[in-house]
């Protein structure tokens, strides 16, 4: 009973830890990818899904994996934004880890499925996405404390998420893949910045030091911009394959409130909104130039 009171974490606690905002980060590249697969020639649902489960496994893994690492270092201690179990002392740490291991687990399920569907040496490339995952900011010299976040971000749920799934599925990458997955990648490590900015005076004093941190406060800010703008000039490159992908431009007008808000020098809980506006145009320009990109191939 004690126990219990010193750890109070509630079901809502543990969903906030998953950091659902974040989400989206997993599931448009899946659905960029299986576009693109269909543009290629084929495209395959079963896979579609196994490979949706692989990211949001992995998305939800790296988040607890972060809320434990950044709870134990002391660096979640004075921070706005989404529930720290560890840091706001909610949870176990261990508790934490073991989820984070559970949804690793997860993914690895799945993953090894997906792969011996498609190809075998998938298994290694889900291996390297579980280690940068938990390396973020875990083991002993963390990367994500190196300014490196982001490009793990543009790499793993870019990249590798949507040319994997475009693979998975069609059995080879096109130049629709490789520019589906520059945008998602780029505006997925949007999110990852804004997040970065916003913690910019906590992780400067507590030696994080992120991309943010790194860069400064001002030139953090017109990368965001510059991060977020991709998608949308991908957009015009997709226009070759079909001028409907266009319509994804639509997207843009949730991306334009979130750049406004950061280069009007927006700080702590006043960036919290950037996330979700970023994460739903990422998903909604993934769904859009999906849909289209289908569309055209059909």
């Amino acid at each position: 009973m004690a126990d219990s009171s010193r750890y109070p974490a509630t079901a809502r606690d543990w969903l906030q830890g998953a950091r659902p905002h974040t989400w989206a980060n997993a599931f448009a590249p899946v659905v960029a990818g299986t576009g693109a697969a269909a543009a290629a020639g084929q495209w395959l649902p079963v896979r579609a899904v196994l490979a949706a489960v692989v990211a949001w496994a992995l998305i939800i893994g790296v988040n607890y994996a972060n809320d434990y690492s950044d709870g134990i270092r002391g660096t979640d201690e004075d921070r706005t934004g989404p529930t720290r179990l560890t840091g706001g002392r909610l949870a176990k740490p261990r508790h934490v880890k073991l989820a984070a291991f559970a949804s690793f687990g997860v993914a690895a399920v799945a993953g090894v499925v997906l792969s011996l569907l498609s190809a075998w040496w998938f298994i290694l490339v889900g291996l390297a996405c579980i280690l940068g995952a938990w390396f973020y900011t875990g083991g002993t010299n963390p990367y994500g404390y190196r300014g490196l976040g982001e490009v793990a971000v543009f790499v793993f749920f870019g990249l590798v998420a949507v040319l994997g799934t475009q693979y998975t599925q069609a059995g080879r990458i096109t130049w629709v893949g490789v520019a589906a997955a520059v945008a998602v990648g780029a505006i997925s490590a949007s999110v990852n910045l804004a997040n970065n900015i916003r913690d910019i005076p906590s992780d400067r004093a507590t030696g994080k030091i992120t991309l943010a941190v790194r860069l400064g406060d001002r030139r953090a800010r017109r990368v965001f911009a510059a991060l977020t703008a991709v998608p949308f000039i991908a957009s015009l490159a997709l226009a070759a394959v079909t001028p409907w992908a266009l319509l994804a431009l639509v997207a843009g007008a949730l991306s334009a409130a979130a750049v406004r808000t950061v280069l009007s020098g927006a700080t702590g809980p006043a960036l919290i909104p950037v996330l979700g506006l970023n994460g739903r145009a990422m998903l909604l320009w993934a769904l859009i130039t999906a849909f289209t990109l289908g569309l055209a191939a059909s």
